[in-house]
């Protein structure tokens, strides 16, 4: 189990460069298991004990079982995660020519480090929007193979560079894509048209719009002397997001099992198919329509945010209180902040320390330093939206919002298998 999960985690990595992406291969995966799509635009039809899912922009999924046993008295256990992670995204007229240079105007989208992203082999992926036939469609797109890049300036030039500096993201980020005479036939949408032709044999009239990202094409790897870690880009949180789904697949028809996969979580949540939308509480309400049904379905039920936590470097073990640690492969972890930065409280906590213990898996707890500011999750979001009651947990990582993360190769067996005895738990706190 341990590596087919840690392979399997690498190859979605890998296939899921966007939140787009993503949310096919969680729709890919959910289809191999016989779920079935729902359509927001038509009539549902649920049946006691089905398999079903919901996408909306594409780019947000919810994946539900529906238990045989009655909702009102067993209520819902719900897994979320966020398909999105930091990055560059194009500009909306990227084209710009520099010293004879083709590059691609960017804007950062969510807390981004940014240095680590120079000197990168990088790729452009997402979703094209354009006329065919007098018709308007979308489609995904990636181009695979490295097509840009973002080079360093020499340390000749820049003497302080080791010293830090602030790095420009209007004047240094712009990626080269290639060596130009002069500014004729720079067409960046001419460009998407091309590779709309060559990845899926279509003829696009006119690009209309596109919402593109650039990534890293090394794929993820397990790595170290003896494979402790694996190495890769969108660890958060398209690792939490892979998880959630194993062990959805791995749980018996009894409970009520959602899976919530949000985008838009790095950017503060707040869209239609965000956290802070109404996505989630609008199925909730079609699936089981009766309000005062679906009130007491949610007094009953347990909402675990699972976002990556903050890991204890060796090299800045300053960073963390010193009683709150997180180490690498040494089991999720509780995450905890007295101003519901995260939503745990002792209940949540304590049911999610009972499960590892029957689980035999180890557990851990975070809180951040008293003098440091915290981060947030889309777990308080989710319990204002529902007044359900949540817990935050996360597997440890370091280098979070780097282009290249790193978490421990062990902790995803734990993770998934205490979500699958979470899943199929019959008796909530």
């Amino acid at each position: 189990m341990h590596e087919e999960l840690n392979q399997g985690l690498i190859e979605f990595l890998k296939a899921s460069p966007t939140p787009f992406h993503a949310t096919a291969n969680l729709v890919r995966l959910l289809h191999a298991a016989n779920f079935k799509r729902l359509d927001e635009r038509d009539t549902w039809n649920i049946d006691a004990g089905g398999r079903y899912y919901i996408t909306r922009n594409d780019s947000s999924i919810i994946a539900i079982q529906v238990g045989t046993q009655p909702i009102t008295e067993r209520g819902m256990r719900l897994v979320g995660a966020h398909t999105d992670s930091p990055c560059l995204r194009v500009k909306p007229q990227p084209e710009l020519q520099n010293q004879g240079f083709w590059q691609l105007g960017v804007e950062v989208y969510g807390g981004a480090l940014l240095a680590p992203w120079f000197d990168r082999d990088l790729s452009i992926a997402g979703r094209v929007t354009f006329s065919r036939d007098s018709r308007i469609e979308s489609q995904l797109i990636d181009f695979h193979h490295p097509i840009a890049t973002i080079p360093n300036l020499a340390i000749h030039l820049n003497r302080e560079a080791n010293k830090g500096w602030a790095i420009n993201a209007q004047n240094e980020l712009p990626p080269i894509l290639a060596q130009v005479p002069n500014q004729d036939g720079l067409d960046f949408r001419a460009l998407l048209a091309d590779q709309l032709g060559r990845e899926h044999g279509l003829i696009a009239d006119v690009v209309l719009d596109y919402e593109l990202s650039l990534y890293d094409t090394q794929p993820a790897a397990l790595i170290g002397l003896n494979q402790d870690f694996i190495a890769g880009a969108r660890l958060d949180n398209l690792l939490s997001c892979y998880a959630g789904l194993q062990a959805l697949l791995r749980t018996s028809p009894l409970e009520t099992c959602l899976l919530v996969c949000h985008d838009h979580e790095e950017i503060g949540s707040t869209s239609a198919c965000g956290a802070d939308g109404p996505f989630l509480r609008q199925t909730l309400q079609r699936l089981f329509p009766k309000e005062d049904s679906l009130l007491r379905a949610i007094s009953r039920s347990l909402f675990i945010s699972a976002d990556n936590a903050h890991a204890l470097h060796p090299n800045y073990p300053d960073k963390h209180d010193a009683n709150h640690g997180p180490k690498l492969n040494a089991g999720p972890v509780i995450k905890v902040n007295a101003n519901q930065r995260y939503a745990t409280n002792s209940e949540t906590a304590g049911f999610f320390r009972h499960l590892c213990l029957a689980e035999e898996i180890p557990v851990q707890c975070f809180t951040t330093r008293s003098d440091m500011g915290c981060g947030s999750t889309i777990g308080p979001i989710t319990a204002g939206q529902l007044g359900i009651r949540t817990l935050d947990i996360g597997l440890p990582t370091f280098a979070m919002h780097s282009i290249r993360e790193l978490a421990g190769s062990h902790d995803l067996t734990h993770l998934v298998k205490v979500l699958t005895a979470f899943y199929a738990t019959p008796e909530l706190p």
